[in-house]
């Protein structure tokens, strides 16, 4: 196996190999030599039931009367051995002289062994070797009436014992086999689950692998999600657990089931590599990817990457709101150079006094509408957007009317004024988009600050029906037809996210201008001074 040693899988093949003929061995040793030990009580047992009806025959009783028993019992011994099976049959005297012996020449001999407590009347059973070798006997007096006048002994040799446990051991023998035979194919075939689950690797390769992987989890600065191919959580790091705000049991549970957004979950399961797309989780807006996670060709699972850009996409809105006031600009550097054109042509006409008048109320008409932006919204970035918003309308035809007192005599909190950024930018953003197939394109922005920040957005396009008013706030809906659509319905989905974070929330309805209404409330505002309106149309 050279520098990487057995893998894993062979090694539990190998160990589940010893186990199996281990047991197997013992089984099969401990099975004989029950069999054995039964073997001989049961020759025992045999032994002493021969003896005793031997004793209680009364053949032997008028035999023993004769004056020579020997004549008689010799051939009824031998009689009665080859009937019961046994390997020698003696009669003799209570001294222990034989009558009786399967070898005649042995008759009249002292019997070899122990009597015990037979010439009594009691019953001795033992292994000994005779002169036949080792047997099991047993030993039971004949009794007459004053007590016992003979003794029987009767026994079975080992050798007989042993032969006769052939057809046990063998059957010992073979169930052995067959309990070996199935062990290795278990064995076997859990070999091959292991090898495929461990992919053949060996121990040291996994502690490896899974040190370095443990280390590289926690290391990364993205949340990480590992799912396998039935879309439950596997492995997740804490960055994940942080952004997505999984309980502490998430890993083995499916990620449907984690009370994540449906479109996140879609994503991460489908089946299919998707690029950076963002989706709201909570008051987080992130930047999601996922790709397939494959081992040797074969697709185990799938890798999904989350990244923050709450912070970035606050900032964006303000850059937006920036670049917009920087388009107004653009737009009102061309106006301004048409009107200087104008009046430079009035002056060689003659014309001073028009030319002054005109220039004087284009002056007038741009300040007052730039003070009482800033004066009425008091955040300048917030007025920066609804200007340049103001100059997006003029160039798409679109009637944009702005009113209200927000933040008239006291500023915008500073956290409620950049998500008042998110706020305003998108719902002006959908309404532009909406009215953009009608003749006649009117959008009004309402703000109000007395009690809470209020944003009220409508226009006169086609609204929400039933269906849209349920889901318009869902990350990844859109009422927007074809394009890409990535990054969809995303700009409902932040209204929602940043009215939550203030306590507020977003209702959705009908404008008196016939199309869509939306109207979001937030934080209480500052203290205001009496409201100064605002009235600006594009």
């Amino acid at each position: 196996m050279g520098a990487r040693g057995w893998s894993v899988a062979r090694q539990v093949l190998l160990l589940q190999v010893v186990l199996v003929v281990t047991t197997v061995l013992v089984t099969a040793g401990l099975a004989a030599y029950d069999a054995q030990r039964d073997a001989r009580a049961a020759a025992t047992e045999r032994a002493v039931a021969v003896a005793r009806a031997v004793a209680d025959s009364p053949a032997v009783t008028q035999a023993l009367r004769r004056p020579d028993p020997s004549a008689t019992l010799q051939p009824f011994a031998e009689s009665v051995r080859t009937d019961a099976d046994v390997d020698f049959v003696t009669i003799m005297t209570t001294e222990g002289i034989r009558w009786t012996h399967p070898d005649p020449d042995l008759i009249g001999e002292r019997f070899v062994g122990d009597l015990g407590d037979a010439p009594r009347g009691g019953v001795l059973t033992q292994e000994f070797e005779g002169t036949l070798g080792p047997s099991m006997r047993a030993v039971v007096p004949v009794r007459g009436d004053a007590g016992p006048v003979a003794l029987v002994s009767v026994g079975i040799t080992v050798e007989s014992i042993r032969r006769s446990l052939g057809d046990d051991l063998a059957l010992v023998g073979v169930a052995a086999l067959v309990v070996l035979a199935l062990g290795l194919v278990g064995s076997a075939l859990v070999h091959r689950r292991v090898r495929r689950q461990t992919h053949g690797l060996g121990e040291r390769e996994i502690t490896r692998m899974y040190e370095y992987y443990s280390a590289v989890l926690g290391a990364v600065r993205e949340g990480l999600l590992l799912l396998d191919r039935d879309g439950r959580v596997q492995q997740v790091n804490a960055e994940a657990r942080r952004l997505l705000s999984l309980p502490e049991d998430a890993a083995g549970r499916p990620l449907s089931d984690l009370d994540l957004p449906p479109g996140l979950v879609d994503a991460a399961t489908g089946g299919d590599t998707s690029p950076d797309d963002l989706y709201l989780v909570g008051d987080r807006v992130l930047l999601v990817s996922t790709s397939a996670a494959t081992w040797q060709d074969s697709e185990v699972g799938s890798v999904v990457t989350l990244r923050d850009h709450t912070e970035l996409r606050a900032v964006t809105g303000e850059l937006d709101a920036v670049r917009g006031l920087t388009e107004s600009l653009r737009a009102q550097s061309h106006e301004s150079a048409n009107l200087l054109h104008t009046v430079v042509s009035l002056l060689e006409t003659g014309r001073v006094e028009e030319a002054v008048d005109l220039v004087t109320e284009e002056l007038q008409l741009a300040q007052l509408l730039t003070d009482q932006v800033i004066e009425s919204v008091g955040d300048p970035v917030v007025a920066a957007l609804l200007l340049g918003k103001l100059a997006q309308a003029t160039e798409r035809g679109v009637a944009l009317e702005v009113s209200g007192d927000l933040g008239a005599g006291g500023e915008v909190p500073r956290e409620v004024s950049r998500d008042l950024v998110t706020v305003v930018g998108n719902l002006v953003d959908n309404a532009f988009d909406a009215v953009s197939g009608e003749e006649t394109r009117r959008v009004r922005v309402e703000l109000g600050g007395a009690e809470a920040v209020r944003v009220v957005v409508g226009d006169n396009g086609p609204g929400f029906d039933e269906d849209a008013v349920s889901h318009a706030l869902e990350r990844g809906w859109s009422t927007k037809a074809g394009g890409d659509a990535v990054g969809r319905g995303l700009g409902l989905a932040l209204v929602a996210a940043a009215a939550r974070r203030h306590g507020g929330e977003v209702t959705l309805g009908r404008s008196d201008l016939g199309g869509a209404r939306i109207e979001v409330v937030m934080a209480p505002a500052p203290s205001a001074a009496p409201a100064v309106p605002l009235a600006g149309r594009s």
